[in-house]
């Protein structure tokens, strides 16, 4: 499967975005998605997952409250809603999808472009 991430940009501390990430290709095969993020000199870390039918969901404990993962299938669309941005929130993030839900890179074999979030204090 493809991915495409986009909705990154330039948000003041507090502020919220809302992330999107199209998937392509593989369409009669079900896929989990995860979100990972790159923060500014740091390695990947792991932001949010969802399973194919949305019944599991993980979150980094960093941003359990403030994000939330969400999917629509026939849309093959997933979504990261993030409320109450904070400046360590700055990174590139990235969508991942893979055969099974999971909070490791390992678990995900296709992943998509970055797009970066800014948050400013």
């Amino acid at each position: 499967v493809q991915l495409q991430a986009s909705g990154g940009g330039l948000v003041q501390a507090g502020g919220s975005l809302r992330l999107s990430c199209a998937a392509s290709g593989r369409a009669s095969s079900s896929y989990a998605v995860g979100w990972f993020r790159r923060p500014p000199g740091k390695e990947r870390e792991f932001v949010a997952a969802i399973s194919w039918r949305g019944e599991v969901m993980y979150y980094a404990d960093s941003v359990k409250g403030r994000f939330t993962i969400s999917r629509d299938n026939a849309k093959n669309m997933v979504y990261l809603q993030m409320n109450s941005l904070k400046p360590e929130d700055t990174a590139d993030y990235y969508c991942a999808a893979g055969p099974r839900v999971g909070v490791g890179v390992r678990d995900y074999d296709s992943w998509g472009q970055g797009t970066l979030v800014t948050v400013s204090s």
